[in-house]
């Protein structure tokens, strides 16, 4: 059985109810998301070839700093970096390290800001250099299939309808959903309930209520859709070594349907641009 819950009143865990946040509460949620948008446009001019992504992580660190936030991946639970940075079949939870970035490379770059209390998360691909046609496409679709999910978010719809409409997109692009990772609950917790599956039937799931503050993450493969987490504990990519790209906002569901809040300001969350 589905709990909704005040957030005002709920304790500051994740006990599997649902929390529906207030105006106030959107507000911190629109600073914090904010700033992660705002770090994640500075990167732009910064990806290319021969960056490494320890490079990335510090400066992505030293940015959190210089505007009063921490990153909250930090030293949560043992991760040890600023930020999660997947290459190529990466699907997600790259850890940064010295190994310059290839010409042709493309980049997940996954950033999360805690700010006055409130977690900023958000993650968008970057291209490396000169990118095949294959990559650029798969960066487009599956942009296409975070937009497409948002699009699905309104009162009274379930969060099925948001897997569905995902899942509908990519797999008429002839790409696969991964099934391993999804969208999560966040808010003055980093991950809180309810789950975002990427796929699925819109008579599935939760309700959505107006309050409800939540993250949708797809991640899209041009193979299979299976992964493998490495023996590092942490880093999850394609078993058959294709291709994946993930974009990821947070949003709030309004009245109306939803705000995003990681929007970039300068407009370059979307695939070519930058």
């Amino acid at each position: 059985m589905v709990t909704y819950i005040d957030a005002a009143s709920a304790p500051l865990k994740n006990t599997g109810a649902i929390r529906l946040y207030g105006a106030d509460d959107f507000e911190g949620m629109r600073r914090a998301c904010q700033l992660t948008a705002r770090c994640l446009d500075a990167l732009v001019p910064m990806v290319k070839p021969g960056v490494t992504t320890a490079a990335i992580d510090r400066f992505v660190f030293e940015f959190g700093a210089d505007h009063g936030a921490v990153p909250a991946t930090l030293n949560y639970r043992g991760y040890k970096y600023s930020v999660c940075t997947s290459i190529n079949h990466v699907v997600c939870h790259g850890m940064p390290d010295d190994k310059p970035l290839r010409d042709g490379d493309i980049v997940n770059i996954d950033v999360t800001f805690l700010l006055d209390g409130w977690h900023g998360d958000s993650s968008r691909m970057y291209p490396v250099g000169n990118i095949k046609r294959a990559a650029e496409r798969l960066m487009e679709v599956t942009y296409e299939c975070l937009m497409r999910g948002i699009g699905a978010v309104r009162p009274g719809a379930r969060t099925g309808a948001i897997g569905e409409a995902i899942q509908n997109h990519a797999e008429a692009e002839r790409c696969t959903v991964v099934r391993d990772f999804c969208g999560h609950g966040v808010g003055r917790l980093f991950h809180d309930a309810p789950n975002i599956l990427h796929y699925g039937k819109a008579n599935e799931g939760p309700e959505l209520r107006e309050g409800m503050i939540f993250t949708i993450e797809p991640m899209i493969n041009l193979g299979k859709p299976h992964v493998k987490v490495l023996s590092d504990g942490w880093t999850a990519v394609t078993r058959d070594r294709s291709l994946t790209a993930q974009y990821e906002h947070t949003v709030g569901v309004t009245s109306e349907g939803c705000e995003i809040f990681t929007l970039s300001p300068e407009g370059l969350d979307r695939p070519g641009l930058g």
